[in-house]
């Protein structure tokens, strides 16, 4: 009755780990470059872009949520769907204080 529930790991590759290292780096450099244009509102907008790009790559292959369960898949879903929302209500907030005064 006993039953076997370990999973088959995925051995990622060194190279890989190179690739994914360098375009964190390209990445940064991409944000230092980014942050000596000026691009009015976008400056702002592109940062992010940039950010959540690097995030990817780190939650990905660093945390190996590429190639974990869906659970696991599931739980980083779940946290990211936490934080949408808090965000989003942070700034409804936020834009509701001056209601009126414009």
């Amino acid at each position: 009755m006993s039953e076997h529930s370990e999973h088959e790991h995925h051995i990622v590759s060194p190279k890989v780990y190179v690739a994914i290292f360098a375009a964190l780096l390209i990445l940064t450099g991409l944000t230092v470059a980014a942050s000596y244009l000026e691009m009015g509102v976008f400056n702002a907008v592109v940062a992010l872009a940039i950010a959540v790009i690097k995030a990817t790559l780190v939650v990905l292959f660093f945390m190996h949520v590429k190639y974990s369960t869906k659970l696991t898949k599931l739980t980083v879903g779940a946290g990211l769907f936490t934080f949408i929302v808090l965000v989003g209500m942070t700034l409804c907030d936020y834009i509701t204080r001056a209601w009126g005064r414009w």
